[in-house]
Parts: structure tokens; sequence; C-alpha cells
């Protein structure tokens, strides 16, 4: 577990082998509750290529010193990442609309 959020990531590795690779992490909010927005990759295991690539919204509690995830949602296409952005356009127009 990470002690500070530049030490948190979402890649993953198994015996060697990058199985989750992280693309772009932007950090949305700091302190003892953290949010951040992963974009990665994850590779197929038949191809050994990686896959298109997904967004995560995870969420971390500092807890005895150490950041631990508490829960998180993964946005799956670009299509439902489209929509989500459409929504949020709705609802939080832009300044001066």
């Amino acid at each position: 577990m990470a002690e500070t959020i530049d030490e948190i990531t979402i890649e993953y590795e198994e015996n060697g082998q990058v199985l989750t690779k992280e693309l772009d992490k932007q950090v949305l909010t700091k302190g003892s509750w953290t949010t951040i927005m992963f974009k990665y990759a994850e590779v197929d295991r038949q191809s050994g290529e990686f896959n298109a690539p997904k967004a995560s919204i995870r969420r971390y509690k500092k807890y005895n010193g150490r950041y631990q995830m508490q829960s998180k949602f993964n946005i799956s296409s670009a299509k439902q990442a489209k929509q989500i952005v459409e929504i949020l356009q709705t609802w939080y127009p832009p300044e001066g609309d």
C-alpha cells in the first residue's frame, strides 16, 4: 500500500508480466480522502496485446499512514465515457450559459 499519493498506481504485474498498464493519472482531490482518475489498459491474456484504454475513478482513505482503496468505478468503454461526459455537461453547463 502507498504512503503518498504519488505512489498510488493502478498498474498491476503478475509473474513479471504487466497485466494492467497505467496510461495516465489525474488526482481529483487530496487529503485523508483522495480521489484519483486513472486511464489504463489491460492485457488480453490470449493475444498478449493491450486492449483499448479504460478509465477508473478510485477513492482512497489514508489510515495509519497508508492509502487504502475504499471504492472504485470503472468506465469500460469510450461510448460509456462519452455518455458520462454528455450527462455531466447538461448537469453542469459551462459558465455563462
